[in-house]
């Protein structure tokens, strides 16, 4: 079992399969509450770390427009020293990456600006483990019946888990 902030692509279907979703995730840009971010076109001019081949890179070269200075970073801890530090305005990267660095450096003023993408939490398994996969995903689904899941999500996403894809 792959159990991590683990997302379903194409490339990483051909390797693994995977269960429905436990739990939502998403992508985004942050920055200081005090910088006017409103939508994707406000990021022209801006410069943005993000972390280098990452789902978060991969959505912001798609979605950014002209002018915007992404710099790119080997691995999220250098992503997010570089926000820290003020080498870039903002930062892309996962909801969870960004809510650590939040409550780390509280005298930044960070907040959620614009979705790049929404992208839930899967487990992955060894293809053809169908019969595990199957137990995983009533388990899930046990999860998604009782609560628990959107009582977690709440807990630690800050938002529920909702209406998961399958």
């Amino acid at each position: 079992l792959v159990i991590s902030t683990l997302g379903k692509n194409p490339e990483r279907e051909k390797v693994i399969d995977f269960t429905a979703a436990y739990s939502p995730f998403f992508q985004g840009i942050f920055a200081p509450k005090s910088m006017a971010i409103k939508g994707l076109p406000d990021l022209a001019g801006k410069s943005v770390a993000v972390t280098r081949g990452a789902i978060e890179d991969q959505e912001l070269t798609k979605l950014a427009p002209a002018g915007t200075d992404i710099k790119r970073f080997e691995d999220n801890n250098a992503t997010v020293s570089a926000f820290v530090s003020g080498q870039t305005q903002l930062i892309a990267t996962g909801v969870s990456v960004a809510e650590n660095m939040m409550q780390r450096n509280p005298q930044l003023g960070t907040e959620y600006k614009v979705l790049l993408k929404d992208s839930p939490n899967f487990i992955g398994v060894a293809k053809g483990e169908d019969a595990l996969r199957q137990k995983v995903n009533a388990i899930i689904a046990q999860g998604k019946t009782s609560g628990d899941l959107d009582k977690l999500a709440q807990k630690w996403l800050k938002r529920p888990a909702g209406n998961l894809p399958e």
